[in-house]
C-alpha cells in the first residue's frame, strides 16, 4: 500500500518543471490526501536511489529545504536548485510565491487517477 501511495507521489514529482518547487502538502491534497504531507516526505526520502524522481524540488510549505539531510548531508539539494535558477538563502527559497508549483494546476487530476489505474 505504502509502495503505491509513494508511486503517485512519483509521479507527481516527475511532473514539477525544472526552476520550480512544489511543496509536501501540495502533492499530499492533490492526491486527495490532504493530511499526509508527512507521508508524502517518507516517499521523498525514499526515493533517492532513483534519478528520475527530482527529490530535490519538494520543499515545505514555507519554501525550506527541510528534506536537505537525505542529499548526504552536503549542499547538494540547494546546489541543485541554484543550477535552476531558484534562489536560496541559508536553507530558504527565496521569491517563494514565484518559484511555486501547484500541481492542482497543472496537472489533470481526472486523467492522471485514469492512468494509475489502467
Amino acid at each position: 500500500m505504502a509502495s503505491e501511495f509513494f508511486d503517485k507521489v512519483y509521479k507527481v514529482v516527475r511532473q514539477i518543471p525544472e526552476g520550480r518547487v512544489t511543496t509536501y502538502g501540495h502533492i499530499a491534497r492533490f492526491l486527495g490526501t490532504g493530511r499526509s504531507a508527512r507521508v508524502v516526505g517518507y516517499a521523498m526520502n525514499a526515493s533517492h536511489n532513483d534519478a528520475s524522481v527530482p527529490a530535490h524540488r519538494v520543499v515545505n510549505r514555507k519554501g525550506v529545504l527541510t528534506g536537505k539531510h537525505f542529499f548526504g548531508g552536503s549542499t547538494l539539494m540547494e546546489d541543485l536548485l541554484k543550477s535552476e535558477g531558484i534562489l536560496v538563502v541559508e536553507d530558504q527559497i527565496q521569491n517563494f510565491e514565484q518559484c511555486i508549483w501547484d500541481p492542482m494546476e497543472h496537472l489533470d487530476q481526472a486523467a492522471y487517477f485514469t492512468d494509475l489505474i489502467e
